[in-house]
């Protein structure tokens, strides 16, 4: 009993079903994911004055492409485990089985992003800075998902936070034990591990409270919000991969996705850097998409009521105290004297 209460257990299966539908809790955690960086991402940027709706519109365009993107790096990362002997290269299609690559997911996110903002008028790089923290959390709750697969663990621990994980049976599928059940509570040989997902869920907390921080105190733009996120996900990133256990491909003796971080950190950097020698962030009027309503103006009566005064239009040219006077001269009420004997015009030398 001890030595259970100083482990954390796994939870049974992923997997649960009403009637003929599968309900997924690793897709259930992206879904949540997405909808708190569309949230938080649209209150940042209504905060920074652009068009409220923006963020919305554009996830329509680079959710879409992010999943794609998502999947597409996982296959081509890992082409063994759908084109190899005895595979099936259909699965590659099976997203709901796991398997995205948050890097794909943002660079082909990044695309359906641009052509959002390219219809909307608006700067790309403001929108990855309104986004950042949001796309950070949302990675930090898909990890949850994570931990109900069973996935994604380290090597083998005695430490008091260490992973109970499970034999899981499907006796209709055995070799897919993705939607297996734990019956029994039977540890695999490798059990307690290091909880790696957990280990990346708090680093990702913790990189958005950095680019919250950083944004408010240095105002940050031109993407350097973004570059921010990625450098600082990208460091923690590196070393919990190195932690984990499951099967990936190497390079030089380092797994792809570790190059990849590196990689990415540098640029990050190098673009935080030179970002900043643009100037201040961009003016709340460049956030403004292009079809958002105008400013509203006063309405003008066509036709005015009998007895009320309209005053003229100004002259142009005509100095501003006299506009005022004019505007603030009350209407006269005098009637215009009747027969009024006209003037001869005087004569002049000219005449």
């Amino acid at each position: 009993m001890s030595a259970y209460l100083a482990t954390i257990p796994s939870p049974d299966q992923g997997v649960w079903h009403l009637g003929p539908i599968p309900v997924r809790a690793y897709a259930l955690c992206i879904i949540a994911g997405i909808i708190v960086a569309i949230w938080w991402g649209e209150r940042r940027w209504a905060a920074r004055g652009g068009t409220k709706g923006t963020i919305i519109d554009m996830a329509v365009f680079a959710v879409p492409f992010g999943l794609v993107g998502g999947r597409l790096y996982h296959v081509i990362t890992d082409p063994e485990l759908y084109f190899t002997e005895g595979k099936n290269p259909w699965n590659a299609f099976a997203i709901w089985d796991g398997g995205l690559g948050i890097w794909g997911a943002i660079a082909l996110g990044a695309v359906g992003a641009l052509i959002a903002c390219r219809r909307k008028g608006v700067p790309l790089p403001a929108m990855a800075d309104a986004i950042a923290p949001g796309i950070v959390v949302a990675q930090a709750i898909g990890r949850i998902g994570n931990y109900f697969n069973q996935e994604l663990y380290g090597a083998h621990t005695d430490l008091p936070w260490g992973l109970e994980v499970y034999q899981r049976f499907n006796p209709e599928d055995p070799d897919n034990l993705l939607n297996g059940v734990a019956t029994g509570h039977i540890p695999l040989p490798e059990s307690p591990v290091h909880p790696t997902f957990l280990y990346e869920l708090i680093w990702n907390l913790l990189v958005a409270l950095l680019v919250v921080w950083a944004d408010r105190r240095f105002k940050l733009g031109h993407g350097r919000a973004f570059a921010l996120y990625v450098a600082g996900y990208t460091v923690g990133r590196g070393w919990i991969e190195m932690m984990r256990t499951d099967t990936a491909n190497h390079i030089l003796g380092l797994r792809v996705n570790v190059w990849t971080s590196i990689l990415l950190f540098v640029a990050a950097v190098v673009y935080f850097v030179l970002a900043g020698k643009r100037g201040p962030r961009e003016a709340p009027e460049t956030l403004r998409s292009k079809d958002a309503p105008g400013p509203e103006e006063t309405p003008v009566s066509e036709s005015p009521s009998e007895g009320s005064s309209v005053a003229e239009p100004a002259v142009a040219g005509e100095p501003e105290h006299v506009k005022v006077a004019a505007a603030e001269a009350p209407a006269s009420t005098e009637k215009p004297a009747e027969d009024a004997p006209a003037e001869e015009p005087k004569k002049t030398d000219e005449s």
